[in-house]
């Protein structure tokens, strides 16, 4: 526990919550490690809002933590980070259920009710500080705003669907203000929303409570993360959606260089595993890997456990990275990552063209050292999901105006030469000649719709 976590053996307390052993002695060390609060009634008020939750009655309930000053019913206070200003019309204290007072002092924890309708639009900003009107306080330090990672968009199965969607997830992000929430439009998909997410564990809880909570059937595309653009002047724009990424073979694209998130990721595995993990991060473009030991075994049978750290790509773990860890460490691994900014990188926009036809809804930014492979297996699996057409369909996945890979799910045919008995054989290969004319026409002016179930075959499996 040292060596991994860093805490001192003498500052841990044995407790056991079955039996109520120690509990004395956690008690006692809250007491005496925890200081006071140092404050003065007579201060400005400044509280720190350190949680939040919805009240369908009473709007948005606000946790706080009374620093300095006294905080009143009736009182007109503001945010430190929005400067948007509310009036307190309910507070108390946790005891543990809801207990309204009159007043919260310096050194208190308690909860506060200003008619704010949503989290999002006021000073529920988790970690903010709010103060009186007029009585302007230094924020506490630390504060920044939930900032998303990892974007994706959401579709309805059914596009009737939509407005039900969309307040779906309107109620759902009342209970949870990290999600960035913006309509997107799709010719494939049609009406959906874009929402943004803290991580990859944060999206699928997001998107199992819409299908328990509200029994939504949903489509959600490739998940991306926030790529930095930085063009000529110096100008930075953020790039969230593959549609809206530029392509840098063209001449009159002014990007200078395009800059990926990274993390910094640490992984725990049994030396039994260690190659293996090795090779999982190598391929996924890890740089900068290290390793130690952090035990040396308890037994003969028991392999001792390393810990393994390395800068990796955020797009790299937001598909398929934490399933493969599980499975080649048979489970044993455990795996943690914390932001490590922006590193320049050789990214491209890769499209997919059915009949000639871009598919906004499965463009994707991949890493041009592994683009080939991906284009490969996308082709393929599109090939298998696409229904056959009256024409034949060329599949092409393409980077700029460069084709990577490339299938063709022949036509539907007819056999026209079925009614023929007999005669001579010119007779069959002019009416084979006529359906091949009419299939030639047809491609010209023939549009392929994906059906919704085929785009939920290829975005449920992503590879």
């Amino acid at each position: 526990m040292q060596s991994t976590f860093g805490i001192n053996p003498d500052d841990i307390i044995h407790i056991s919550a079955k039996t109520g052993q120690g509990v004395e002695n956690v008690l006692e060390a809250i007491i005496t490690r925890i200081p006071p609060p140092i404050s003065s009634a007579n201060a400005p008020l400044k509280a720190f809002l350190f949680d939040s939750f919805y009240d369908r009655y009473r709007g948005v309930i606000s946790l706080v933590n009374v620093q300095g000053g006294i905080l009143r019913k009736g009182d007109k206070i503001t945010s430190c980070h929005t400067r948007k200003k509310y009036e307190v019309t309910e507070l108390g204290i946790m005891h543990p259920e809801e207990v309204p007072t009159n007043s919260l002092h310096a050194g208190q924890v308690g909860y506060i009710a200003c008619n704010m309708k949503e989290s999002s639009e006021g000073s529920a900003h988790i970690g903010d500080t709010l103060h009186r009107v007029g009585e302007p306080v230094d924020p506490l330090p630390g504060f920044q705003p939930a900032k998303a990672m990892v974007f994706a968009g959401i579709f309805p199965v059914e596009s009737n669907d939509f407005p039900k969607l969309e307040e779906s997830i309107k109620r759902l992000t009342l209970t949870d203000r990290s999600v960035t929430v913006q309509r997107e439009s799709s010719s494939a998909l049609g009406q959906g929303c874009r929402l943004g997410f803290l991580g990859t564990l944060h999206m699928d809880v997001f998107r199992q409570r819409l299908e328990d909570e509200y029994d939504a059937n949903i489509i959600i595309t490739a998940p991306t993360v926030p790529y930095k653009l930085i063009y000529r002047d110096n100008k930075e724009v953020f790039v969230s959606n593959p549609t809206e990424f530029p392509d840098t073979a063209d001449s009159t694209c002014k990007v200078k260089e395009i800059q990926e998130p990274v993390v910094k990721a640490s992984i725990i595995v049994p030396e039994d595993y260690f190659g293996d993990m090795m090779e999982l991060c190598f391929s996924h473009r890890a740089e900068d890997l290290e390793h130690r030991y952090l035990d040396s075994g308890m037994s003969s049978s028991e392999s001792s456990r390393i810990m393994l750290t390395c800068t990796i790509p955020l797009s790299e773990i937001v598909t398929n990275f934490f399933d493969q860890l599980k499975s080649r460490s048979s489970g044993f691994a455990s795996f943690d990552y914390e932001d490590a900014g922006y590193r320049q990188s050789d990214l491209a926009k890769m499209s997919f063209l059915l009949n000639g036809n871009p598919v906004d809804a499965l463009a994707i930014i991949v890493h041009r050292s592994g683009a080939d492979a991906l284009a490969r297996v996308w082709v393929k699996k599109l090939h298998k999901v696409i229904p056959q057409q009256l024409f034949e369909v060329p599949i092409q996945a393409v980077i700029g105006k460069k084709v990577l890979a490339r299938e063709t799910l022949r036509a539907m045919r007819a056999d026209v030469t079925a009614g023929l008995y007999g005669g001579h054989y010119e007779r069959k290969m002019k009416h084979l000649e006529n359906q091949k004319e009419g299939k030639r026409k047809m491609k010209k002016v023939g549009k392929v719709n994906l059906p919704q179930e085929a785009f939920f075959d290829i975005l449920s499996n992503k590879s």
